[in-house]
């Protein structure tokens, strides 16, 4: 991987995002990140996207879509997951 950034667990990655996720001006009660994967140099993070009963886009879908791509700018250039 990328020798700029530095190797960390899923769980200590995931532990990151959440504590960020928390000072996000978007941030929500409810709102966290499940699962991170590598993709290339990007980590991507998923979780509960808040859909509809219909699985249509809420506002707060919006609101976590948006924490999650800052999650995916702010963390993959410090780190990438451990194999």
């Amino acid at each position: 991987m990328n020798a700029k950034t530095v190797a960390l667990s899923r769980e200590e990655i995931l532990e990151k995002a959440n504590a960020l996720i928390h000072e996000h001006d978007d941030y929500f009660a409810g709102i966290s990140a499940s699962e991170v994967e590598q993709k290339g140099e990007l980590l991507i993070f998923r979780g509960d996207y808040f859909l509809d009963e219909n699985g249509l886009p809420t506002t707060k879908s919006t609101a976590v879509f948006n924490i999650f791509k800052a999650l995916t700018l702010a963390l993959s250039e410090k780190y990438h997951l451990a194999d």
